[in-house]
C-alpha cells in the first residue's frame, strides 16, 4: 500500500500563486511516477499534471502549460505543485495520485489516491 496526503490548498485571488505538496509513504519502492488531478463541481476528474518517479520525465495539461510546475524531492518523497497565474477556472479539489503504469495521463492508470485539496481562486 501507497499512502499519499497532500496539503497546500487554499483561497487566493486570480493571478497569484500557490503551492501544492503530496508525501508519499509506504510501498512506494514499485511506484512509477505520480501525478496531480483536479475535479470541479458538477465534472469528471482530469488530468493536470504527471511525473516520473526519478522527476526525469513530465507532462502537463494544455491549460496549465506555462503556468503550473510539478517537481519531486526523492530525499523527502514529496512531490510539489507550483501553480502560478492562477485563474477561477483553476478552482478545484485537486488530488495526488501514484500509479504503477509507466502511462501518465489517464486516471485510471494510478492504483492510489490522496484525500484531496481545495484550490478555489476568485476574480
Amino acid at each position: 500500500q501507497v499512502q499519499l496526503v497532500e496539503s497546500g490548498g487554499g483561497l487566493v485571488q486570480a493571478g497569484a500563486s500557490l503551492r501544492l505538496s503530496c508525501a508519499a509513504s509506504g510501498r512506494t519502492f514499485s511506484i512509477s511516477g505520480m501525478g496531480w488531478f483536479r475535479q470541479a463541481p458538477g465534472k469528471e476528474r482530469e488530468f493536470v499534471a504527471a511525473i516520473s518517479w526519478s522527476g526525469g520525465r513530465t507532462w502537463y495539461a494544455e491549460s496549465v502549460k506555462g503556468r503550473f510546475t510539478i517537481s519531486r524531492d526523492n530525499a523527502r518523497n514529496t512531490m510539489y505543485l507550483q501553480m502560478n497565474s492562477l485563474k477561477p477556472e483553476d478552482t478545484a479539489i485537486y488530488y495526488c495520485a501514484a500509479r504503477y503504469s509507466v502511462k501518465p495521463l489517464s486516471r485510471y492508470e494510478y492504483e492510489y489516491w490522496g484525500q484531496g485539496t481545495q484550490v478555489t481562486v476568485s476574480s
